[in-house]
């Protein structure tokens, strides 16, 4: 059992088990699936203040934040007990890519070249993360839904504004991933 929970999955076995997460939640409680809420949620709860946006029974969605406590124990649970001791596989042809811009640390599922602490203060680690945190954050407010919510749950149930959305989310990703990153890095 331990080696099937230290292994990657298959994406013929994780995608429809994720996929499964929408109806179930519809199902059993008429709930959607989605994280980005969660912000809102937890700022209505902790902080009373007289705004408009956060006065509403944040109580009813409570089940929300069980849900993104849950995903953060089990992350954390992941880590440090059912990480898998091999070495991170990355391609030849993006490791090459990346040894110009000075990436070269592989150890950890993200480069530590990039996402560390130590690379928050500079320019590039800055605009990385901090900038790309603030853009994530307000496209995800700006279209009504995160990736997950839009495209796990809104295109389950059809919704028309979550395929624009998920196919904007894609495109996005791509122009960034391909003429926009080569540039910051």
């Amino acid at each position: 059992m331990p080696e099937l929970l230290t292994q990657p999955w298959p994406w013929y076995v994780a995608g429809p088990l994720i996929g499964l997460v929408a109806p179930a939640l519809l199902l059993l409680g008429n709930k959607s699936f989605g994280i980005s809420a969660n912000f809102r949620h937890a700022c209505a709860a902790c902080i009373p203040a007289g705004i408009p946006f956060f006065r509403y029974d944040w109580k009813k969605e409570s089940w929300n934040l069980f849900f993104i406590l849950g995903i953060t124990a089990g992350a954390f649970i992941a880590t440090q007990w059912l990480a898998n001791p091999a070495p991170i596989k990355v391609d030849p042809a993006l490791v090459a890519r990346l040894e110009t811009p000075g990436v070269n640390d592989y150890s950890r599922i993200v480069p530590q070249d990039l996402f560390s602490f130590s690379s928050l203060l500079t320019v590039r680690g800055f605009i990385i993360m901090v900038a790309g945190g603030f853009l994530v954050g307000f496209g995800a407010r700006y279209a009504g839904g995160c990736t997950s919510g839009h495209a796990i749950t809104g295109l389950a149930t059809l919704q028309w504004p979550s395929l624009v959305a998920t196919c904007c989310f894609m495109a996005g990703g791509f122009l960034t991933a391909n003429i926009i990153l080569p540039f910051i890095l």
